[in-house]
């Protein structure tokens, strides 16, 4: 590897925001806030909307989505489809 290209891993807890889990890793990112860890060590403190925690791809939880607002906001915006009779077109 060639000195002086690489950015600097350090530790760093990142915190998820919905389940307020968190995890200590390595990254190259840093926070402006401190949290101590069970180690007794601080570490830099990012916050985070998503994590494997949180994901539904990664906890098998699915959202409801609110479909029908949205339809109702598709009609008001590009107004009401009407549909052929049966038998027509």
């Amino acid at each position: 590897m060639k000195p002086g290209i690489h950015p600097d891993y350090h530790p760093v807890v990142f915190e998820d925001v919905s389940t307020g889990k968190r995890f200590l890793t390595r990254s190259t990112a840093t926070g402006l806030r401190t949290v101590e860890w069970t180690d007794g060590n601080s570490y830099p403190l990012i916050t985070v909307d998503v994590t494997s925690d949180s994901h539904p791809f990664w906890t098998g939880a699915h959202r409801v989505l609110d479909t029908q607002g949205r339809v109702e906001k598709f009609e008001r915006r590009y107004g009401k489809r009407q549909r052929p009779a049966r038998g027509e077109g």
